[in-house]
């Protein structure tokens, strides 16, 4: 950042001796550069800055302490939200106004006081003005929140982590019943089981697996990146989750915000509101339990346009679905920016085994968070310690069920999943069903019976052996039996039935059962109740048709 001099170039006279009257320094009579000179020398004198800064009234303090603790600058429009505004005037109109007499804001005071100065600074997003200390005036001014770590919020009170919830790897599992329901092209439910915090959708999840580039451009798993990632232990498949999340340029959190949707042409940078966010948080005390809302009370005074270029909050266009309304302005800052901090912290962190979570007691919301016992290990790069081992088996039933426990290997489930029909599943169980329609769409992904038993064999306890010969006897001959829906028309006598296959409604009819019963053609059952009525017998419908 510039120096004194270069700051307070450009400053007419008049304003030179305005800061010098404050500061208790006479100014001599000489050309501008000169005065200019002399004033930035004795202003830095050590003595002279901190009795100006002793003698500060506490707001004043305050805007300087916000500016020491963030390296001497910060964007001018987040500093005049916080702490007033500089009125614009001339020189004619200062000196008759006398605005550093009764100034309007802590800023104007500080702006007179040649504490603070004003200038466009490059940053990534281009050119951005910024309120800053002059570098060499930072360096003598006793700002008590120079050192530390610079912390965001406050550690949460005990009642805030009454009821904690721990991190956990079902982040492992929901990946792998994802990936086999993409490559079979079969639906998932609406989210995901998850213990507590933010609804962990397919959408969600998905985008989390193309970034670690699992999935092709259509969204269907890469057999051997799969491969791989189901095979790695459950804490290097968390621990790659974790890092591609950390540096993913497709995914953006913003987008997967609820009951918000995005117009227009803007763009934000994930990336860096991730990286932002992974500082903050490493700043906080171990194992220490943090509040919230204080921690995102802390960015919005702190630093509020983490995600927004120069303080833009009028061109996003962002709709809040149920009310319809633009979410425009600083003021909705909490409907957007705050709501994707919450969205980070208790949705993606959670899940990825960075943050525990707790809240006053079951069933409400967060209210305070800390890191793990993963954390350390993650935010390094590495794989954490103490995730268990996949060593469960599959239990094979001979009436064609399979029960898969969550640590059944997730390469063994996801190869299961692939040859059955789907059942139940619990947090700590997934059932499944063989059928031969189950095995038809398997065999036509290239996948055998053989591969099948082969797996079962080796991955469970013991095969029934009727099991066993039920597939083998599918392999050789598909199908050896069938269940179908079908209406069966019942008559008092077989010569009502030969009326009937005399009559105009014979196409109607299907396979006889027996010599008083017929099936029916899917619907046509109205139209045989209509033929029976013309010969002279009247019918009914019992149970479930299609009334057609």
């Amino acid at each position: 950042m510039p120096g004194l001099v270069e700051s307070l170039q450009g400053r007419d006279r008049g304003h030179l001796r305005i800061i010098a009257d404050f500061w208790g320094i006479e100014l001599a009579e000489q050309d501008d550069q000169a005065t200019l000179q002399q004033l930035a020398s004795l202003m830095l004198s050590p003595d002279r800055v901190d009795k100006l800064a002793d003698n500060l009234a506490e707001p004043e303090k305050q805007a300087m302490n916000d500016l020491a603790r963030n390296a001497g600058r910060l964007p001018w429009a987040q500093f005049i939200r916080l702490y007033g505004e500089v009125r614009e005037m001339g020189p004619a109109r200062r000196d008759r106004e006398h605005p550093y007499q009764a100034p309007v804001s802590a800023i104007e005071s500080l702006w007179y006081k040649g504490l603070v100065a004003r200038a466009f600074f490059d940053t990534p997003a281009g050119p951005e003005e910024f309120a800053y200390i002059p570098d060499d005036l930072l360096e003598k001014y006793p700002s008590t929140a120079g050192g530390g770590k610079n912390m965001i919020g406050r550690p949460a009170s005990a009642l805030d982590y009454q009821h904690p919830y721990l991190v956990n790897d079902r982040l492992l599992d929901h990946a792998c019943t994802l990936l086999a329901a993409l490559r079979l092209g079969i639906g998932l439910p609406d989210a995901f089981t998850t213990q507590f915090g933010e609804e962990l959708t397919p959408a969600i999840l998905k985008s989390l697996m193309a970034s670690c580039a699992l999935l092709d451009g259509e969204g269907v798993p890469l057999s051997e990146p799969v491969r791989i990632f189901l095979e790695a232990s459950r804490a290097e498949a968390l621990a790659k989750l974790f890092n591609s999340w950390k540096v993913s340029l497709i995914f953006n959190e913003l987008l997967f915000l609820p009951d918000l949707s995005f117009e227009g042409n803007w763009k934000n940078n994930p990336l860096e509101v991730r990286g932002y966010m992974l500082d903050c948080l490493a700043k906080i005390p171990t194992s220490t339990w943090w509040n919230l809302q204080a921690f995102i009370a802390g960015i919005k005074r702190n630093n509020p346009d983490f995600q927004r270029p120069a303080g833009d909050y009028d061109s996003w266009f962002i709709r809040d679905r149920r009310s319809g309304e633009y979410l425009r302005g600083f003021e909705n800052w909490d409907a957007v920016e705050g709501r994707l901090i919450r969205f980070i912290i208790t949705g993606l962190l959670h899940w990825l085994g960075v943050l525990d979570l707790a809240a006053p007691e079951g069933g409400v919301e967060v209210t305070a968070f800390r890191l793990s016992k993963w954390s350390q290990a993650l935010l390094k790069g590495g794989a954490p310690s103490g995730l268990p081992a996949e060593e469960e088996h599959i239990i094979a039933r001979s009436d064609a069920r399979l029960s898969a426990r969550r640590l059944v290997p997730r390469r063994v489930r996801y190869q299961i999943a692939r040859f059955c029909e789907w059942g139940k599943e619990t947090p700590e169980e997934y059932q499944y069903q063989i059928t031969a329609s189950s095995l038809a769409i398997a065999r036509k992904q290239g996948l055998t019976v053989s591969q099948f038993l082969a797996l079962l064999n080796r991955h469970s306890r013991a095969v029934p052996p009727s099991l066993v010969k039920a597939l083998e006897r599918w392999d050789k001959n598909g199908s050896e039996a069938r269940l179908e829906k079908v209406v069966v028309l019942r008559v008092m006598s077989p010569e009502v039935l030969q009326a009937l296959r005399k009559s105009r409604a014979s196409r109607y009819l299907g396979e006889t059962i027996g010599p008083a019963a017929i099936t029916i053609k899917p619907g046509a059952s109205q139209k045989v109740l209509a033929a029976l009525a013309e010969l002279g017998y009247l019918g009914e419908i019992r149970g479930e048709d299609d009334q057609s």
